[in-house]
């Protein structure tokens, strides 16, 4: 690998550290965001017209859509055209001074571009490519295109929807792209830590499908971790009755989850003889006996306040929570006082709203924020420090 150039000032737990993002969508630039956030010099490449995501709403000016905004922050953006003359020339320049390659381009196209793992590694055997795509790149699926719902269905996290509540639902929100993107961000550090310590660089793949299937089956292998005809499925998790609990006047999570949580929930309510029913009486008989014990506690719980609820079941260890709307959520007193949500101001943007880290490290304290670039805006900044001549990619006049 050819001498890293002085990229901006870094500080951070991963500072020194260089990463090219080549990607789009969610998934892979929520990887690098993350390593970014820990101090790496993260430089996003995109086309001219920028990234997809730039263009989501809600925007006050193009390609300065509001996911883009946390999606980008703490990195620098190169406008390159892949496809133009010495377009492929200027990313090869910037990876020969690159620690990581973070991309989610299909591998055929990136073949096709001469930028596979073996041409990238020929140039720099030390850099640590990673590529994420849906399916695996030697399996029968491996040219199929994918995004988040294609994976939701292929992983069984539809099927796992549709056995509650009868509905094919997907999850609300892009589930499979930001584990997969968490995914992505482990293991490269992992790799830099081989690396560091004796190891070579490496390419790592990551399958949306393989990742989200081994997700799932954490609980939900079930019955067939031990028996070959075994069913799959987590009784408790798959129970359509398991759902927020109405109060006397709203809605809550109550989760009496050890025996003793159990025993002093029965007695609060007046009913101490349920902790002796052989139903309820121990943890696993109340997840294996799922769809009596919920409409159970929904009986129940209805006797009480939702704040009678919380201040009994503060005092007696059992876990319990309001349901909020995400508004609320966000803007809760514990929310405020940890600073995952806050304002800042955007050079171009005006006042935005920014999504904090939620992982504290005595040893990095302070947060850090470079706040999104404008499409292209470091064009010539990065590739002049790797000695590339930016006007190659202009147009001639």
């Amino acid at each position: 690998m050819d001498e890293k150039p002085t990229g901006p000032s870094g500080h951070g737990l991963l500072a020194g550290v260089r990463v090219i993002e080549l990607a789009s969508v969610i998934m892979a630039p929520y990887a690098a965001q993350q390593l970014g956030d820990l101090g790496a010099d993260v430089i996003k490449v995109e086309p001219p017209t920028g990234d997809m995501t730039r263009h989501y709403p809600p925007r006050r000016h193009p390609g300065m859509g509001g996911p883009a905004l946390n999606l980008n922050r703490n990195k620098r953006s190169a406008a390159i055209d892949l496809k133009a003359p010495h377009g492929r020339d200027a990313l090869l320049a910037l990876l020969r001074t690159a620690d990581v390659f973070i991309t989610n381009v299909r591998p055929q196209a990136l073949e096709k571009l001469r930028l596979g793992y073996d041409d990238v590694a020929a140039c720099n055997p030390d850099l640590i490519y990673a590529n994420a795509q849906g399916f695996r790149s030697d399996s029968r699926l491996g040219t199929h295109a994918a995004y988040d719902d294609i994976i939701q269905a292929a992983s069984g996290l539809v099927w796992l929807n549709h056995q509650v509540s009868g509905q094919p639902h997907y999850v609300p929100t892009v589930l499979a792209d930001k584990i997969c993107g968490m995914q992505i961000a482990q293991s490269v550090l992992a790799a830099l830590h081989y690396r560091e310590h004796g190891g070579t660089g490496q390419h790592i793949e990551v399958p949306m499908a393989d990742t989200m299937l081994a997700f799932n089956l954490v609980e939900h292998l079930g019955a067939a971790t031990l028996e070959t005809e075994g069913a799959f499925g987590s009784a408790r998790s798959l129970s359509p009755q398991r759902r927020a609990l109405r109060t006397a006047d709203g809605w809550m999570c109550i989760l009496p989850h050890s025996d003793r949580n159990w025993r002093d929930f029965t007695a609060f309510v007046g009913r101490p003889e349920l902790a002796a029913d052989p139903r309820f009486s121990t943890g696993p008989d109340r997840a294996r006996n799922a769809d009596a014990f919920y409409p159970l506690l929904a009986e129940l719980t209805l006797r009480h306040t939702s704040a009678e609820w919380q201040e009994f079941c503060d005092r007696a260890g059992i876990a319990a929570a309001p349901v909020l709307d995400l508004a609320s959520a966000a803007t809760t007193a514990y929310a405020q006082e940890g600073g995952l949500l806050y304002e800042a101001e955007h050079p171009t943007e005006g006042r935005y709203r920014v999504i904090g880290s939620p992982v504290r490290y005595s040893a990095d304290p302070k947060p850090r924020l470079r706040p999104c670039p404008a499409i292209g805006q470091h064009t010539d900044e990065v590739l002049g420090e790797v000695g590339f001549d930016p006007a190659l990619l202009r147009p001639a006049n």
